[in-house]
């Protein structure tokens, strides 16, 4: 028997449902965008997360999707399923609960209810309704001489996974600063957990630049499949990858701790940057835009004629990042 994946497994349901444009929200009539993400203890949560972080990264998710098509939320219901051992650790609980406070104030975002179940692991699901002030960017709306724009550089996330999951990583040595390579390795270990424990959805920019969007996508799932992703749904395009948005540092992480700086930059995941594209006619106001904003935005790539590649300096870059149930 074959194990299908999480991308087959939504295209299945999808197909039988009749939705024929996969984005990461759904526009409802009047005016009013949805989105629902679950968060669930095995899959999503590393080692050294505390609760609030726990509950915080939880509303992330769903706010990082909202702002890669510029809207802001507005309120959110949560359904957590808790285990019974976590019912008898009021600390825990109380965590939780700070977390969710904390989103809610950091992202404006209204928590008005949910549901609560007893369940054999944590998981958390969060549905969040936005109103948009414009069109909002889909996945399939590149064409070709678009450029490819992101919000920020990468790296930083997938480095600070691999150093949770491997405590014995080299990157962080808290007993010697007497070398300067031993604290530029701190800073960047350091930086690169919080990046983990603490993600930053781009919120301004996307609220400040999506109206330029002629295709957008959050980067959770990694750099490479996000690409991917706007370069299949869109019409007969490719996109060519010219300059890597790569954080410093990042190469010699991959090097001290024998890892490929390639697959941290390309394939890593826990990332909640945005990838757009945007037309040659619109990328100079984009740029006023995100001035004006006080944003960063990077240009890395353009759109051209193809067939739903992804080249990275002539070389065509492999789809693959974080899948549910992909073999692993």
């Amino acid at each position: 028997m074959i194990k299908l994946d999480e991308k087959q497994i939504i295209r299945i349901f999808a197909d039988k449902l009749g939705i024929s444009n996969l984005d990461d929200i759904a526009v409802l009539r009047k005016g009013i965008v949805i989105k629902s993400d679950m968060l669930v203890a095995s899959t999503d949560i590393p080692p050294g997360m505390e609760a609030w972080q726990i509950a915080r990264k939880s509303i992330v998710s769903c706010v990082s999707d909202l702002a890669a098509k510029g809207v802001k939320p507005y309120a959110a219901v949560i359904s957590l399923g808790i285990p019974n051992r976590c019912s008898m650790q009021r600390p825990v609980i109380e965590g939780l609960a700070e977390g969710f406070a904390l989103a809610s104030k950091e992202f404006g975002v209204k928590i008005v209810g949910g549901d609560t179940n007893e369940a054999s692991e944590l998981v958390i699901d969060c549905t969040m309704i936005g109103f948009p002030r414009f069109k909002v960017p889909t996945r399939s709306g590149a064409k070709p001489g678009d450029y490819v724009v992101v919000s920020g550089l990468f790296g930083f996330a997938p480095a600070g996974l691999s150093i949770l999951l491997q405590k014995n990583a080299v990157t962080i040595n808290e007993n010697n600063h007497n070398d300067d390579n031993d604290d530029i390795n701190n800073i960047f270990g350091k930086q690169a957990v919080k990046s983990v424990l603490e993600p930053r959805p781009r919120q301004r920019f996307g609220l400040a630049l999506a109206r330029y969007f002629s295709s957008s996508i959050d980067s959770s799932d990694g750099l490479a499949i996000s690409l991917y992703q706007l370069a299949s749904q869109g019409e007969n395009i490719d996109i060519i990858i010219y300059s890597m948005p790569v954080v410093s540092g990042l190469d010699k992480f991959a090097q001290d701790n024998g890892l490929d700086s390639h697959d941290l930059l390309f394939h890593g995941g826990e990332e909640y940057e945005i990838v757009a594209t945007i037309s040659d006619t619109k990328i100079r106001r984009a740029k006023t835009a995100a001035k004006r904003a006080g944003v960063d935005l990077y240009v890395i790539g353009r759109v051209q004629k193809g067939s739903g590649k992804v080249f990275v300096q002539n070389r065509m870059l492999e789809n693959r990042g974080y899948i549910h149930f992909h073999k692993r």
